[in-house]
């Protein structure tokens, strides 16, 4: 891990002056897990996980939302800031401000979209095929989620049909017994 982190802090920035890093992947796929590791041995970089950003009525629908209170302001080298969504109480919190770091890790499915690509220093893609991915996640979220994760497998089958990630991903990250591989991808 300590490698890939080495290798992310000599990209040039990408967005001002921050080398934007996408981990995108399945719902379930270990996303949220691995870019908290990635974070630690970069040093406690910032994570933005997507799930604040999308919602119930938006599950891909935040690209414009994102550019505004994200990226643009972290390309002009200011804070940003976003109101992160509660998926228990279906409404957006207050604003938290996101300050330019050296290295800002985006993760969450969609995290590579077409729309988000030119600021990106990298994109990762966590290598899981979407079945394991989707049986991992509705574990995780159990019985409560179960009428949502109906809605969120179609909604994801559409966003990556028309909008494929995967292709694109320079780097693709599989868990093993001992950590992660990382290998090149096409991107």
């Amino acid at each position: 891990m300590q490698h890939l982190a080495t290798a992310l802090q000599g990209l040039p920035p990408s967005c001002g002056p921050v080398r934007l890093v996408a981990v995108d992947g399945h719902a379930g796929s270990g996303k949220t897990t691995f870019a908290g590791r990635l974070a630690a041995a970069l040093g406690g970089a910032p994570v933005l996980h997507l799930d604040d950003i999308a919602s119930h009525e938006e599950l891909f629908g935040w690209t414009g939302r994102l550019l505004t209170e994200v990226i643009g302001p972290l390309g002009r080298g200011e804070t940003a800031h976003y109101s992160p969504y509660d998926w228990h109480s279906r409404r957006f919190g207050p604003p938290r401000p996101l300050p330019p770091a050296p290295v800002i890790l985006v993760e969450g499915v969609g995290a590579g979209r077409r729309a988000l690509r030119p600021y990106l220093a990298r994109l990762l893609w966590m290598e899981l095929p979407h079945e394991e991915s989707w049986a991992r996640g509705r574990i995780r979220d159990g019985a409560e989620q179960r009428d949502f994760w109906v809605r969120w497998v179609a909604a994801e089958r559409d966003h990556f049909a028309e909008d494929p990630s995967r292709p694109y991903a320079d780097l693709l990250v599989t868990q093993t017994q001992q950590g992660y591989e990382v290998l090149p991808g096409r991107g």
